[in-house]
């Protein structure tokens, strides 16, 4: 099987019983190794014993005052935050529970790059066995924004970092439709060039079609269908609709802030302009399996989902919003 995705260092994790994720001295190493944790020239003795004794331990215990001690206000913030976080990892026996936490208890001031980074290695494992590169493309939007553009009736995402270098001279329509740097070589995954996807992986330089009726919001489909069963050990059918007609909406989840607004109009009966209706980029149905573990309020009635993009044309989806937000009667994060 292909191997994608290793910028998230899976390989440096072990796996616990249940199929999560096990942090290791590896994975935290890598968090040292940040440019933001690497001591300057200039950096005072206490920073730099820091840096090399947690090199040599990563899971050295580090106090408040040993923090304190760094004479750099930037450096002493940045400490704070990895240490917070690597604390809050250690805390739980596998990076999925660690995520659950934060999703239920708040996020609180981790960075949101962690975040993502934690959902990115997290899906990875989730994914793992997957052969259709086009759900693995979709499952980009977890962790990386995507800028969307309409072209020619299609509608199309590509990753926002990658297409933010310097502009210049167009060479190819959907180069000069997205103001990419024609040397990003960016293409949109098809069956033509989707197997190209597993060693460019980590380049994130595929666009991914999200017009509705096509196969990208059908794998953006499975691929919730995966974070779903992974994080929360609940089998789920997730299907893309082209709309919503004559639903009773009996409970529904915005894939993205934009999204949660667009549901609560919907939910409260207020009419949508069209502006508004044209910010939707995807609409889902998601049934339990085993309707037993949904609420019994709304046992057995389907979940609508819906993704959405901003006035500047960029999705943000929050991943958090399908472990936290659907009506599931027990919550366990796979261990």
């Amino acid at each position: 099987m292909n191997d994608f995705w290793i910028s998230c260092g899976h390989h440096l994790l072990d796996r616990a019983e249940g199929g999560g994720l096990k942090v290791t001295d590896e994975f935290l190493k890598v968090y040292l190794a940040r440019p933001e944790l690497i001591p300057p020239a200039d950096a005072c003795a206490v920073e730099r014993t820091l840096h090399s004794a947690l090199l040599a331990d990563p899971r050295m215990p580090v106090s408040a005052s040993d923090i304190a001690a760094i004479a750099d206000a930037d450096a002493r913030e940045n400490w704070e935050l990895l240490i917070g976080f690597r604390d809050h990892l250690l805390r739980h026996k596998t990076l999925e529970a660690s995520y659950a936490d934060l999703v239920r208890n708040g996020i609180g001031n981790f960075p949101p790059l962690f975040v993502n980074q934690l959902v990115h290695v997290i899906m990875r494992n989730a994914l793992d066995g997957i052969a259709d590169a086009r759900v693995l493309r979709a499952a980009e939007l977890f962790f990386r924004t995507q800028r969307v553009t309409l072209h020619d009736g299609s509608l199309i995402a590509a990753d926002e970092e990658t297409i933010g270098g310097i502009n210049t001279t167009p060479v190819t329509p959907l180069v000069s439709m997205l103001g990419i740097p024609a040397e990003a070589e960016i293409d949109i995954i098809n069956d033509g060039n989707a197997a190209t996807y597993w060693q460019r992986s980590d380049q994130f330089d595929m666009a991914l079609d999200l017009t509705a009726g096509r196969d990208g919001l059908e794998a953006l489909a499975q691929a919730m269908q995966h974070w779903i069963a992974h994080v929360l050990g609940v089998e789920v059918k997730i299907t893309a609709l082209k709309e919503l007609r004559e639903v009773n909406l009996a409970w529904y989840v915005g894939l993205d802030a934009d999204a949660t607004k667009i549901g609560d109009l919907l939910w409260h009966g207020e009419e949508i302009d069209e502006a508004t209706m044209a910010s939707v980029v995807g609409l889902f149905r998601l049934s339990f399996s085993d309707p037993s573990l949904m609420l019994d309020a709304v046992r057995g009635e389907p979940v609508y989902m819906i993704l959405a993009m901003s006035p500047e044309k960029t999705i943000r989806m929050k991943p958090q919003n399908l472990v936290a937000g659907l009506p599931v009667r027990h919550l366990e994060a796979v261990s």
